[in-house]
């Protein structure tokens, strides 16, 4: 498996440690041993997940402007797991409400030793501990329901980060009144076929 990943890397023009690389290789070990039991993502390969989730969560870095991240949606660490991993200098919060997948977060920060991360259980309506300098979902909601549910969650010079597939052409349009958009990105993930966007927005 280090092997792809290796070459997932290389295609992607991504450069890491050796010690990022075991980090997100033990977290594809125990995304998979955990799926078993708690279901936690519809990927059931390893091998799949280094390019569906891994790569996907970390072509997304180099856009990421400031330290302090919220994932809301997080699932089971998604893109806040990788993220973490490869910016060991920024703060993430990991948002879900689902208890099982608070549960597998907190023994992953255990057993990877993450110092950057905080799992929190919590509906994101009403969740108001802190301003951050990212909003960043993945597959978590419309853009219209994502900045309407998260407004509260920028501080002043914060922005959303909304990862999508194909252009979101409809999305965008719902949203005018509420947030402006900083820019579209096209990504290119290595080992997937779709179309992925990173949607960056600033609230009004």
């Amino acid at each position: 498996m280090l092997y792809k990943f290796e070459q997932l890397l290389v295609d992607a023009n991504i450069v890491l440690s050796r010690e990022q690389k075991a980090s997100l290789l033990n977290y594809v070990y125990l995304l998979s041993k955990w799926n078993k039991t708690y279901n936690l993502t519809s990927v059931r390969d390893p091998m799949e997940m280094l390019s569906r989730h891994i790569l996907d969560s970390l072509v997304i870095s180099p856009y990421l402007q400031g330290k302090s991240f919220i994932d809301v949606g997080t699932g089971p660490g998604l893109p806040g797991i990788p993220l973490a991993i490869i910016r060991p200098e920024c703060h993430f919060t990991l948002l879900d409400s689902l208890g099982k997948r608070i549960r597998f977060l907190k023994q992953v920060q255990f057993e990877l030793g993450l110092k950057n991360i905080f799992p929190v259980q919590h509906r994101v309506e009403d969740y108001t501990g802190h301003q951050f300098d990212g909003v960043v979902s993945r597959a978590f909601a419309s853009l219209y329901d994502m900045v309407s549910w998260c407004k509260h969650l920028p501080n002043e010079q914060g922005r959303f980060y909304a990862m999508k597939g194909i252009y979101p052409q409809d999305e965008l349009d719902s949203i005018k009144t509420l947030a402006s958009i900083e820019s579209v990105n096209e990504l290119y993930v290595a080992g997937t076929d779709g179309k992925r966007h990173l949607i960056i927005l600033q609230k009004r």
